[in-house]
C-alpha cells in the first residue's frame, strides 16, 4: 500500500495553487430541449417531455467547439467568481457553503432557472474515485448551502454550473478546489470496461470517444437481462453525463442526440486531447436516481477496452445524489 500522505487544513487552503479542473458534461435522452443544442447550452426545462436531448454547462452556441476551453478550469470567468467558504471540509458528512460573486465581490442572487435548478453543484475527488452531484439550497443574501458526504481525506474539486439572470449573460462552469485534511492515500483509477453494474442495472457503454473529433456515445440500460424501456425524467432530461479528465479533470465538449426513455441514451462528445477520461451517467427509474461510471481511453472503442460481460464496478468508488438520499458505491 503506498505510503499516506498527510493533508492539513493548511495543505488545503494552498491547494488551488496546484489544483486541477473539472468539468460538467451535458444531459442525454433529454425531455426538454430542442435537438442537436451544444454542449454546454442552457434552455429552460418544458413541461412535456420530447425526443431531443438536453444538458447543462453553459457555453456560446456559435463558438466552435473546438475553439472552446473545456469549463471548470478557470475559479472566475466572465465577471463572475466561485467563492468557497468551506474550503476544508472533514471526512464523513458535512455542509459545503459557497456563493457566485461579481467583480464588485457582491453576491449574486438572481440566476435562471434550467432543468429544474438554478445551480447544478458537483464534487469529485481527484483520483476520480468519488463522485456528488449535489442540489444546493440558496438563501436571501446568495449563500449556497448543501450537505456533501467526502469519505476519504484528498483533494477534490467542486463545481457550479449555473446562468446569472443579468441580461447578456452566459451559461458557466466554473471550478474550486477544496481539501479534506487527514492521512491521504490515492486510490487507482477504476479499470477500462464496457458494462457497469449498480443496484441490479447493467449500464453497456458503446462507440469511440476520439480527440478533436466529434463521435457517439450510447449508454444502454438494462436490468435482470431484459431492456429498461422507461427511464424517468431526472432534471429534465432521462440520462446526464459528467466527464472528467484524468489529471486535470478537465470536461468533454458534448452534443446530445435525439433519443427516448431507454434502453439507448445517446450523446455526441469530442475529447479535448488524447488520454483516459471518466464518465458518469446520471439516469432514474421506479424513483431512484442512479450513477453508471466508465473509464474511457480518447481514441480506443469503448466496448472494446475490456472482456464484454467484465463490469466498471469498483468497490472502492462512491457516487451519490443528495435528493432523495440516492447513494452508490
Amino acid at each position: 500500500m503506498n505510503t499516506g500522505v498527510k493533508i492539513t487544513a493548511f495543505a488545503a487552503a494552498l491547494a488551488a495553487t496546484f489544483g486541477t479542473a473539472y468539468g460538467v458534461g451535458k444531459g442525454v435522452g433529454p425531455v426538454d430541449e430542442p435537438k442537436k443544442a451544444e454542449h454546454g447550452e442552457h434552455a429552460a426545462a418544458t413541461p412535456e417531455p420530447s425526443a431531443s436531448a438536453g444538458g447543462h454547462a453553459g457555453h456560446d452556441e456559435a463558438a466552435p467547439a473546438a475553439a472552446e476551453q473545456p469549463g471548470g478550469l478557470q475559479v472566475s470567468d466572465g465577471g463572475y467568481t466561485l467563492a468557497l467558504e468551506t474550503p476544508a471540509p472533514p471526512v464523513g458528512r458535512s455542509t459545503l457553503k459557497f456563493s457566485i460573486q461579481d467583480t464588485a465581490g457582491k453576491k449574486v442572487t438572481a440566476f435562471t432557472t434550467e432543468h429544474g435548478k438554478e445551480l447544478h453543484f458537483i464534487v469529485a475527488s481527484r483520483d476520480l474515485t468519488v463522485f456528488r452531484h449535489l442540489h444546493p439550497e440558496k438563501a436571501p443574501d446568495g449563500t449556497w448551502t448543501v450537505e456533501a458526504d467526502l469519505p476519504a481525506a484528498g483533494g477534490y474539486k467542486a463545481f457550479a454550473d449555473f446562468k446569472p439572470a443579468a441580461e447578456g449573460a452566459e451559461g458557466l462552469t466554473l471550478g474550486v478546489d477544496l481539501g479534506v485534511p487527514g492521512a491521504y492515500t490515492p486510490q487507482p483509477l477504476p479499470a477500462a470496461a464496457p458494462t457497469a453494474s449498480v443496484d441490479g442495472y447493467q449500464v453497456r457503454l458503446g462507440g469511440t470517444l476520439d480527440p478533436g473529433k466529434a463521435g457517439e456515445l450510447r449508454l444502454t440500460v438494462s436490468k435482470g437481462g431484459k431492456p429498461v424501456t422507461d427511464l424517468e425524467p431526472y432534471l429534465g432530461a432521462y440520462g446526464h453525463l459528467v466527464a472528467l479528465r484524468q489529471g486535470d479533470l478537465a470536461y468533454l465538449h458534448v452534443h446530445p442526440n435525439e433519443g427516448g426513455p431507454g434502453p439507448d441514451v445517446s450523446f455526441t462528445a469530442t475529447a479535448p486531447s488524447g488520454g483516459t477520461y471518466r464518465l458518469f451517467l446520471d439516469f432514474q427509474h421506479e424513483g431512484k436516481v442512479r450513477t453508471a461510471a466508465f473509464t474511457v481511453k480518447a481514441g480506443a472503442p469503448a466496448a472494446s477496452a475490456a472482456t464484454p460481460g467484465t463490469s466498471a464496478a469498483t468497490p472502492s468508488e462512491t457516487a451519490e445524489h443528495d435528493a432523495g438520499g440516492h447513494s452508490h458505491g
